[in-house]
């Protein structure tokens, strides 16, 4: 048996990362999230191949192995497509009458933006109601009502659909993964809408998600509920690893121990703010947070808006490390948090302070198994 409860309605959440595989069970109680079990297996940094799924006889073994140690109770499980590997992109077309005349008019522009032909692809196309991610909180309010009228009759004429692909030949890969294990994919949906699930709920605010992997991080600023800016860039928290074992002189095991090690690293670097031997490893990454908040407001200088990041969740391994988000928060001028994927979830309170501790890398499998309890 899991963790706790009786026989429900539940379904696996599973997140394949370069640091490794992370799974959650969730069941649907009264309408609520509520945790069965959970597991994880992690990857030391460097390990081949990068995305697990291209070694799928390998994971397919370390899945079935989780399964059973974590006593988990259904075979039903829904997968998470990496954000490095997806093409994500918000387009405005004209209006239609029919919802049909709106995504073929989105399908020719995804034709333009995507370099691969559309039939290796898998497309899906959500429409986004209203036009309210053209007007920010920031927007001027000193228009005039003939203005206020224009803009009306402008945004009445089009509407914005986003699209969302994958490669065909990835999608595969990941069920291939599914099959070997003996699970039942019920579906597979990209990272971003899994963190955004966990994340940010239900909650309006214009927030970037920085989710900061073992290799990659992942950048998302989410605005109403749709990610407006999904970008993926090549830094994570191996970079972080590797600043500590040259620093200290330390082979890869030995720092990546000590780097995860809260109170090991509080301890070497005692006071205030981050530890200074991460500074020149993150300050790459803030480069690149400052460019997405910059490329999110450019977006709204055509309707002479103001468009702003409110708040920062961060989320991953690396969001642990003492002092981090107080760091981005600084350097950004912007608040800035550790996000928690069970604020929405129900679980014994004996539980609370190892799920506050390995909360961080669980976002993306709760976000996953969410999709169909709730």
């Amino acid at each position: 048996m899991g963790l706790f409860g009786p026989k429900k309605q539940s379904y696996l959440g599973v997140d394949f990362g370069s640091g490794g595989i992370k799974l959650v069970e969730l069941k649907s109680e009264k309408g609520r999230s509520r945790l069965f079990t959970y597991g994880f297996q992690e990857r030391m940094p460097g390990v081949e191949p990068v995305n697990m799924v291209d070694d799928p006889n390998g994971t397919a073994q370390i899945l079935r192995e989780m399964l059973k140690k974590s006593r988990t109770t259904t075979l039903k499980a829904v997968g998470g497509l990496p954000v490095a590997s997806v093409f994500s992109s918000v387009v405005t077309v004209p209006r239609a009458k029919k919802e049909e005349e709106i995504r073929e008019a989105a399908r020719w522009q995804a034709k333009k933006l995507i370099p691969v032909p559309l039939d290796e692809m898998k497309l899906d196309f959500k429409i986004i109601d209203g036009s309210s991610s053209s007007k920010s909180a920031g927007a001027k309010k000193s228009k005039d009502k003939k203005d206020n009228q224009a803009d009306k009759t402008e945004e009445s004429k089009t509407v914005q659909v986003l699209i969302t692909g994958a490669a065909t030949a990835m999608i595969q890969k990941y069920v291939s993964v599914f099959n070997k294990a003996g699970l039942e994919l019920t579906s597979l949906e990209t990272e971003t809408f899994a963190l955004i699930r966990s994340l940010v709920g239900k909650d309006r605010s214009t927030t970037m998600i920085v989710d900061v992997g073992s290799v990659r991080t992942n950048i998302l600023i989410v605005e109403n509920g749709i990610p407006y800016v999904t970008r993926s860039v090549d830094m994570g928290g191996s970079g972080l690893t590797r600043a500590m074992g040259k620093a200290l002189e330390l082979g890869v095991k030995e720092a990546e121990e000590m780097k995860t090690d809260i109170k090991s690293v509080q301890t070497i670097y005692p006071g205030e703010g981050i530890p200074k031997i991460f500074e020149a490893a993150m300050a790459p990454l803030v480069t690149e947070l400052q460019y997405s908040i910059n490329l999110y407001a450019g977006q709204g200088e055509d309707n002479g808006n103001s468009k702003r990041v409110e708040k920062i969740i961060l989320t991953g391994g690396t969001a642990s490390l003492p002092a981090v988000s107080e760091y981005f928060a600084e350097q950004l001028n912007t608040r800035t948090y550790v996000g928690d994927p069970w604020a929405r979830v129900a679980y014994p309170e004996g539980l609370r302070p190892i799920l506050d501790e390995i909360g961080p890398r669980f976002a993306v499998a709760i976000g996953l198994a969410m999709q169909n309890v709730e």
